[in-house]
């Protein structure tokens, strides 16, 4: 197996990326024959994105033959980086940033789609099971307000605690708080490890907490979230200010630098093949999340376990 170019993960800052980044408009060395060189692949920070990448890059180097990098851009950078040739794909967006891909998909054209990932996504606020049980009008927005005091805790003062997603997240929490006058305080939980392991503390607990929550997630396999009504998202809400909507479910989406798409060969073919389910991506993040699994072992075992659905990604002969 070719894994020199994989022995660590890149790490790039969000800021200031771009200016490190549109040196070029070309694409990472490719070849047009069997596969690239080098396939470069944007890793955003979440364990759904890392048990993507995992699974692509090692059937990438055993089967199809490529080295690859892994650099771990959320999606702002990811973009740039696709722009500028730094990165030949991203495999899983979230539509977090419409205004690079209106710029470098419709408008430059240095990027273009790579196909559904097969996931459905979904973002949202969440309160436990337990808790909507004894409380069934909390999952209607309206009605927040009259259980804030039980979300108090002494990091959110005077209101009720609202835990929040890693920064890089796409997010509108603040401008529905702010909207619909709830007497919420935003807590940053940093980063979704963080996030994980504080939810499942509350859990375990059996404390009342709400937050940002999405599908799909490895941890809902272990634990019973419900659902808050939000207003229900409509196309173009995000555009009004200020923002009263809920968030979209939409079909994850892949993105690949358009020098690649076209020279890049079997690596790029195969990437434009992978698809696969949500409960494919929650098993491997499981893997790597919940038991603590190297994410190449964890591919590994997927691969050896599911060798039907990953012979269909692999390029004609």
């Amino acid at each position: 197996m070719k894994n020199t170019k994989r022995i660590g993960t890149t790490l790039v800052a969000g800021a200031g990326v771009l200016g490190m980044l549109a040196v070029s408009g070309c694409a990472a060395e490719t070849d047009t024959a069997g596969g690239s060189d080098t396939v470069t692949l944007a890793q955003p920070s979440w364990v759904g994105a890392q048990a993507n990448v995992a699974v692509a890059a090692k059937l990438l180097e055993d089967e199809v033959g490529a080295d690859v990098d892994v650099q771990q851009l959320d999606e702002p950078a990811a973009f740039d980086a696709l722009h500028s040739g730094k990165a030949d794909a991203i495999l899983e967006d979230w539509a977090g940033v419409p205004e690079k891909e209106e710029l470098y998909v419709e408008k430059k054209k240095t990027v273009v789609p790579g196909g559904d990932l097969g996931v459905e996504g979904h973002i949202g606020w969440y309160v436990p099971k337990y808790y909507a049980d004894k409380h069934p009008d909390v999952t209607n927005y309206k009605k927040l307000n009259k259980y804030w005091k039980d979300f108090q805790t002494s990091e959110s003062g005077g209101k009720g605690q609202f835990l929040g997603a890693a920064p890089s997240y796409t997010t509108h929490d603040q401008e529905l708080i702010d909207s619909h006058d709830l007497n919420f305080k935003i807590v940053p939980t940093g980063s979704e490890a963080a996030e994980l392991k504080e939810i499942k503390r509350l859990y375990d607990a059996k404390k009342p907490f709400i937050g940002y929550w999405w599908q799909p997630q490895w941890m809902n396999a272990e634990i019973e979230m419900v659902e808050v009504e939000l207003p229900k998202y409509e196309d173009g809400c995000l555009d009004e200010k200020p923002i009263t909507c809920g968030y979209d479910t939409l079909m994850l989406q892949k993105y690949l630098n358009a020098d690649f798409e076209k020279n890049g060969g079997d690596a790029a073919q195969f990437l434009k093949n992978f698809e696969w389910t949500t409960e494919d991506q929650n098993k491997v993040a499981q893997m790597i999340a919940g038991e603590d699994m190297d994410p190449e072992d964890a591919a590994a075992k997927w691969i050896k376990e599911n060798k039907s659905t990953w012979q269909e990604w692999m390029p004609k002969k």
